[in-house]
């Protein structure tokens, strides 16, 4: 059996590929949440929320709703610093990726346009992983609406189903 380091999970390479080649942070958010889903007796406080977060700042932040990005970068930065997990902080460099946040943090605060970044990789299987998966993967166009907006022109019926049963238990 091949046991996968924690970094070398596809999910995790996808989401690496996500968010350096196309800025993809919706798929970031969609990838590491099923991977955090996956894990047995997973908690919000598992490192893997805070990338979660991160993607979900990104994603936030160059839509304009410059509240939710910021609400969720500086969650991300808490559980970046706080949480020590080296499964999920060795092939990338995790100094560099915290200071990337602590910016994007200072720039959100300071009315800044939205300035993205990448995920610097270390470690050379993770990199040739995410070059080996990068082609077999649906790559939206960079900068395209179909990656900006992604969450607004995706089939939300479901969603807003689901969130009406909700509103209609709690009238009850």
């Amino acid at each position: 059996m091949i046991v996968l380091q924690p970094l070398h999970n596809p999910y995790f390479v996808k989401f690496i590929v996500y968010f350096n080649e196309n800025q993809d942070f919706f798929e970031c958010h969609e990838e590491l949440e099923d991977y955090w889903k996956s894990l047995p007796g997973r908690t919000k406080d598992h490192l893997l929320t805070a990338y979660i977060l991160l993607a979900t700042g990104m994603y936030h932040w160059r839509r304009g709703n410059k509240v939710g990005g910021l609400r969720s970068l500086q969650k991300a930065n808490q559980k970046l610093l706080t949480t020590v997990d080296e499964e999920f902080t060795n092939g990338i460099d995790f100094k560099e990726l915290c200071l990337n946040v602590q910016k994007a943090i200072y720039e959100l605060e300071n009315d800044q346009p939205f300035k993205p970044f990448t995920i610097s990789i270390t470690s050379e299987e993770l990199n040739a992983l995410a070059d080996e998966l990068k082609p077999t993967m649906d790559l939206l166009p960079f900068g395209s609406d179909a990656v900006i907006h992604k969450h607004m022109l995706r089939d939300r019926s479901n969603i807003l189903r689901k969130r009406d049963e909700k509103k209609k238990g709690r009238k009850c």
